[in-house]
């Protein structure tokens, strides 16, 4: 009876492994909100955001996880053409180490500018554990629209993120 339990556990899991690799979430559409949110870390998010608020989609972005010794005009020299972009409308996060502080770093700044909608741009593999953490740390209270970038994730790294969905999910539940 026990290994029957713990197979249909493995299979539960198996299953919901491939749900996960399967059905990442893809880029929005051209909604507007009050902001754009980049994550850093990943290949192409910066590049995203800063389409997005050149065109209009969004009123200012907020940059989370910059490391304290990144500057503006050294952002605005790797991403030519945004100059003025970065005189007036972005923000860089120096606060945020993971995730979680993520989620923190965003909801203050969202609170700060009293914003109440966001586009969260991040990698398609860290979609769904960056928005349960935003949505936990906002509430109700901001509108957020997921807009992945598309990559090509190795196993490993699916894996890897999807089991950190799994525990971060789980230890919520027991209110860690």
């Amino acid at each position: 009876m026990i290994a029957r339990i713990l197979s249909f556990l493995l299979l539960v899991y198996l299953l919901g492994y491939a749900v996960f690799a399967v059905m990442l979430p893809r880029p929005a559409g051209d909604e507007r909100t009050d902001a754009v949110v980049v994550l850093t870390g990943g290949a192409n998010r910066m590049e995203r955001g800063l389409d997005l608020l050149k065109r209009g989609r969004a009123k200012r972005m907020l940059v989370s996880g910059v490391a304290r010794t990144v500057r503006p005009a050294e952002l605005a020299v790797r991403y030519p053409g945004h100059d003025s972009l970065f005189d007036c409308c972005i923000d860089l996060g120096r606060e945020a180490v993971d995730t979680r502080s993520n989620a923190e770093e965003v909801s203050r700044w969202m609170a700060k500018n009293k914003l109440l909608s966001l586009r969260l741009v991040t990698t398609d593999w860290h979609m769904p554990r960056a928005r349960f953490e935003l949505s936990r740390r906002l509430g109700g209270d901001v509108d957020v629209i997921g807009d992945a970038v598309e990559s090509n994730p190795s196993f490993r790294a699916l894996f890897t993120e999807y089991n950190k969905y799994l525990l971060r999910r789980a230890a919520v539940l027991v209110g860690v």
